[in-house]
């Protein structure tokens, strides 16, 4: 799907790129939690998080506060840590959560033959419903699941097991949500817009290596591609190797006072951060958006949308100046319906207009 989906990203002028990210923006904040409002709030941590550092068109600061560490921006992985590991630990610390029971495992963790006769109708329609929305640039896996659970509910001949363990409602809902996960990597590689935290962060590793996802990735870097697209195929055997015969070692994990649990994922992370090159100034950071992400997770504000604001800003910024700068100005370029005059040999040869909808008065308007 990446392929035809490039050659149609070749023809993006800016206001399209801005109009896809406004697009995911909108989708990312609505979709992404149990409120519009805190999704939106979210979204503007990120946005607000990734002006810091140079303006790279004037030159000047922003939001540096006379920190010279903060002049490169502040990193990624450091704002993910925070967010993610950092304020959840606080937050469940302050919650009193990781009390909970622990239910021993008991049998052989194999699916019987009335399981899989069962499970495959339904890991069919999920993958049917997950991976063309996945692949949507305004996608995600929530709504994929959502169908799948309220379609196999309606279709299964055992509805009273929903809600005490029908594996249908299991199957059908998880094939989605894979198959939505592989499908983010369409508009990830072929235009460099991620629609999920996990697609974010892919980005981020693409651009530590000097690569920009988009249509020329697959031509320049086509190895490195289908070495991902490979990966997600290993990364499916070896949970089979390591989920099944090992479930009863990972149910006992849980078994580990939460107060361990805890201490272990603040040492790793800071550790982390000092191995990323990081130093006081860093640490301060690190611990200052983890603060922040105590108050989101209080507040039940997801992070989701800031990760993926911080991410996309700069670029909606970027792509959103040289708009205005081809339009001199004119703000009517990212909603009115451009005409793009091209020559059409391959079908007259005399060279006649074409005139086209781009994808920036379809987003916008």
């Amino acid at each position: 799907m990446a392929q035809p989906f490039a050659e149609i990203a070749v023809d993006f002028t800016p206001a399209d790129y801005v109009a896809l990210m406004a697009i995911a923006f909108v989708t990312v904040a609505s979709l992404l939690g149990d409120s519009t409002l805190k999704g939106f709030a979210s979204l503007l941590i990120g946005l607000a998080i990734g002006l810091v550092g140079i303006e790279s068109q004037s030159g000047q600061a922003r939001l540096t506060f006379g920190v010279p560490t903060l002049l490169d921006g502040i990193d990624v992985v450091v704002v993910v840590i925070a967010l993610f590991a950092i304020g959840e630990v606080f937050s469940h610390a302050l919650r009193g959560g990781g009390g909970g029971t622990v239910t021993p495992l008991r049998g052989v963790p194999v699916m019987s033959r009335q399981d899989f006769r069962r499970s495959w109708p339904a890991w069919l329609r999920g993958t049917a419903y997950g991976l063309p929305i996945g692949a949507l640039p305004a996608g995600g896996a929530e709504i994929p699941t959502f169908l799948s659970y309220a379609t196999e509910r309606r279709l299964s001949k055992h509805k009273d097991e929903f809600g005490h363990g029908a594996i249908e409602g299991v199957a059908g809902p998880e094939a989605a949500n894979n198959a939505a996960a592989a499908g983010v990597l369409v508009p990830l590689l072929t235009i460099g817009l991620p629609t999920s935290a996990t697609a974010a962060v892919i980005l981020t590793a693409f651009q530590s290596y000097g690569l920009q996802p988009g249509p020329q990735l697959l031509t320049e870097s086509g190895p490195l591609v289908y070495a991902l697209l490979a990966s997600l195929y290993v990364g499916n055997v070896m949970l089979l190797v390591l989920n099944l015969p090992l479930a009863k070692m990972w149910a006992k994990l849980l078994q580990i006072p939460a107060c361990g649990i805890y201490a272990g994922i603040l040492v790793f992370a800071t550790l982390g951060t000092l191995a990323s090159g990081g130093g006081f100034a860093d640490l301060l950071v690190l611990y200052v958006i983890g603060a922040l992400g105590v108050l989101m997770a209080m507040a039940d504000v997801p992070v989701a949308p800031a990760i993926v604001g911080l991410i996309l800003g700069p670029l909606f910024e970027t792509q959103l100046r040289r708009a205005l700068l081809l339009s001199e100005g004119d703000l009517s370029v990212l909603v009115e319906t451009s005409q793009h005059r091209a020559v059409d040999r391959r079908r007259s040869g005399a060279g006649r207009a074409v005139r086209r909808r781009p994808v920036a008065a379809i987003g916008l308007t």
